[in-house]
């Protein structure tokens, strides 16, 4: 079985999907619903805008993913996708190797197991791409006061940059939270081990704290350049203060 995961949307409304989709879900919650679309062939949704397909086709993968678009928010313009071949070997151990993962059996947990796995990567691809932007938006601004020692642009400028760089970090702190595995992880032993052989050959851990370093970074950043920004403001209030008092001092000597 081919499985697929596409970043469509920052986020897609499971609650309403599911209230419009005629189909009950196998898997349902506030963060993920898992259907089974025909035989041997399934989808899912999760909270934070990702789709995944299992043994369906393109062409009825495309007409999916139309159908969804309208129960997401924020678009994603850029293609972030992944995709594994599931393949069922009932004498053999878990093996996974980026392109495809070897298992002893096929359960709807595992199947919801992997596509999870696989979805929270190309999530992943999506969240490194975002805190990238703000990190490098976050350095032209270092520089800027190392070159010259201050801010450049006005204070709305400033504030608007903040704020996008604020969102931005918003965004991605919201969605991975949600990261970590399901309980049935736990309580199976086959689970347990496709859990850990495919977060440990697609990195998903040091990903996830490469971008949690990286959003670290930022909010120092922003906290000095709030700083900044307020000193700068608190110091044109104070020579306007002093003007003002130059120009009442005048005035009183010219009486």
């Amino acid at each position: 079985m081919k499985i697929e995961a596409f970043q469509i949307a920052e986020e897609i409304d499971l609650k309403k999907f599911r209230a419009d989709y005629t189909t009950a879900p196998i898997v349902s919650n506030s963060s993920e619903l898992l259907y089974q679309y025909a035989e041997n062939q399934f989808f899912y949704l999760l909270s934070y805008g990702v789709v995944a397909f299992g043994g369906i086709d393109d062409l009825e993968a495309s007409t999916l993913l139309k159908f969804i678009r309208p129960y997401t928010k924020d678009p994603v313009p850029a293609d972030y996708r992944e995709d594994v071949a599931v393949n069922v070997k009932p004498d053999s151990g878990v093996v996974f190797d980026y392109t495809s993962i070897t298992i002893p059996e096929l359960s709807n947990n595992a199947l919801r197991l992997i596509m999870l796995n696989i979805s929270q990567s190309v999530a992943l691809d999506y969240y490194e791409a975002l805190s990238d932007e703000i990190l490098k938006n976050t350095k032209k601004m270092t520089r800027q006061l190392e070159q010259t020692g201050r801010l450049r642009g006005s204070q709305k400028e400033l504030l608007q940059f903040i704020g996008k760089t604020l969102s931005i970090k918003n965004s991605i702190i919201d969605d991975l939270y949600i990261f970590d595995a399901p309980d049935i992880v736990w309580e199976n032993e086959l689970l347990g081990r496709i859990d850990e052989a495919i977060k440990r050959t697609l990195d998903i851990r040091m990903r996830y704290r490469d971008i949690d370093y990286k959003l670290k970074i930022v909010h120092e950043n922003l906290t000095v350049f709030t700083d900044l920004m307020q000193n700068r403001e608190s110091t044109r209030l104070e020579w306007v203060i002093i003007g003002l008092i130059l120009i009442e001092v005048v005035h009183l000597f010219w009486k």
